[in-house]
């Protein structure tokens, strides 16, 4: 997969140089969107940083060992001595050490914090579940802005190929109306209108040629292309179209599916966790502390000698906050504020989810029907148009006929591209909907 995707950012990179036209499908543009996107590689930064941030906060219930050390020079002071009246010298019992030098190793490990560091350890841990879903969200919605673009770009295409071929119907009628006018059966008024009708056509010509390029443009910069590089669509529309299952079980598979329902469960369990944090102070907080120390001199030597000596000490420390001010209860009633948040937060998305799917289930289901109409009001449009034409060629028709039945063949196809594009549209929100 990964080689698929150089070769074809490669490719499109390499057609900047070309005049010719990147084949494209809309999986090859899905790969290239994902690799491409700076708001996904933004996101993909965000679960980086949360997972460390998880993992960091999980090493707050390990063992830490700490080295420190230090050199301090001391001001001369007069030694310990001790005057006995049977020596005639005073004896020393600490001499004066002008440099001290001190080596610490230190070995802390929590025994006992109220459960502070387990909590800030769930917490930390799911926030980053949290944000890999709402990465989840940022992919799905980027594949369907890459979708809802290539196939924007696929109507606009089609849509200018059935105006093109308007065009020329049109053209070909200016030339019949013209002979036609040349053997007396239709005036020059009749000609004119015609004319009018080729005009009007050429405008919506310059019109979808231009809709075209500003698709292309749409679709270069949800993919995060330079916007001048030229593709050639290769997925066209489908008729054969996956089956879904019934609204409620689609409703009930986003509930459990969608990235947004998933993480704002994980931030739910996050307040949750929060709560009990607060809660911690209300508890003593007990570590186990050991030092290893050498310095020179130790004070725990007597008398001091200018040496390196070797000690150790091992305890337990114990703090409790006898009183602050009702702190820690009022950062618990903070935590449960923000925990009740969260839980109507998710409440509402539940809510919003089931609307959510249920208006694109009905959008499918009425676009598949607007195709099966689409494509009768086609075969109806064309059938008038040859019937109409070739009564006109005979003279046996009028000039207003056959432009009210381009008309209305224009109007038919695409009415037909209209309701291919929205089908594909609202299956791909759809999917996006339920979570896929």
């Amino acid at each position: 997969m990964t080689t698929k995707i150089m070769f074809l950012v490669l490719s499109a990179s390499l057609l900047q140089l070309s005049s010719a036209q990147q084949p494209l499908t809309i999986e090859d543009a899905i790969l290239i969107g994902l690799d491409k996107s700076k708001v996904i590689h933004a996101s993909m930064m965000k679960v980086q940083y949360a997972d460390s941030r998880a993992s960091e906060a999980s090493t707050l219930m390990l063992p830490t060992l700490r080295f420190s050390g230090g050199y301090t020079r001391l001001s001369d002071i007069p030694p310990a001595q001790v005057s006995i009246p049977i020596l005639p010298t005073p004896v020393t019992l600490s001499p004066t050490v002008l440099n001290s030098y001190n080596f610490r190793l230190t070995l802390q490990q929590p025994l006992f914090t109220g459960f502070r560091l387990a909590r800030n350890s769930d917490i930390a841990d799911f926030h980053a579940r949290a944000t890999q879903k709402e990465f989840e969200k940022d992919r799905s919605e980027l594949v369907f802005n890459i979708k809802s673009a290539y196939w924007n770009l696929a109507k606009a295409t089609e849509l200018q190929k059935v105006v093109d071929e308007n065009v020329e119907q049109i053209k070909a009628h200016v030339k019949d109306a013209g002979n036609l006018q040349k053997q007396g059966l239709v005036t020059n008024n009749d000609v004119l209108k015609v004319q009018v009708q080729l005009s009007e056509a050429m405008l919506r010509q310059i019109d979808t040629k231009n809709n075209v390029q500003l698709g292309k443009i749409a679709l270069n910069s949800v993919l995060g292309l330079p916007l001048e590089i030229e593709f050639e669509l290769h997925s066209g529309f489908q008729r054969e179209h996956r089956t879904f299952p019934d609204l409620n079980t689609l409703v009930q598979q986003a509930l459990e599916k969608r990235p947004e329902i998933q993480s704002l469960d994980f931030r739910v369990k996050a307040g949750d966790a929060a709560v009990s944090l607060a809660q911690s102070n209300w508890w003593p907080q007990v570590y186990l502390v050991g030092n290893y120390l050498t310095a020179r001199p130790n004070q725990r030597i007597f008398p001091t000698q200018d040496t390196f000596k070797d000690t150790w000490d091992v305890g337990v420390s114990f703090s409790f906050d006898v009183w602050n001010w009702g702190s820690t209860l009022h950062q618990t009633d903070q935590a449960r504020a923000q925990l009740v948040q969260a839980q109507d937060t998710h409440a509402q998305l539940r809510d919003a989810i089931a609307l959510d799917v249920t208006r694109n289930y009905l959008n499918l289901m009425r676009s598949k029907e607007r195709i099966s109409v689409a494509e009768q009001g086609v075969s109806q449009a064309e059938e008038n148009y040859k019937v109409t034409s070739a009564r006109f060629k005979q003279g046996l028709g009028t000039t207003s006929d056959l432009l009210d039945a381009e008309v209305a063949l224009l109007q038919a196809r695409t009415n037909y591209t209209q309701a291919l594009v929205d089908f594909s549209l609202a299956e791909a929100s759809l999917e996006k909907a339920i979570g896929e």
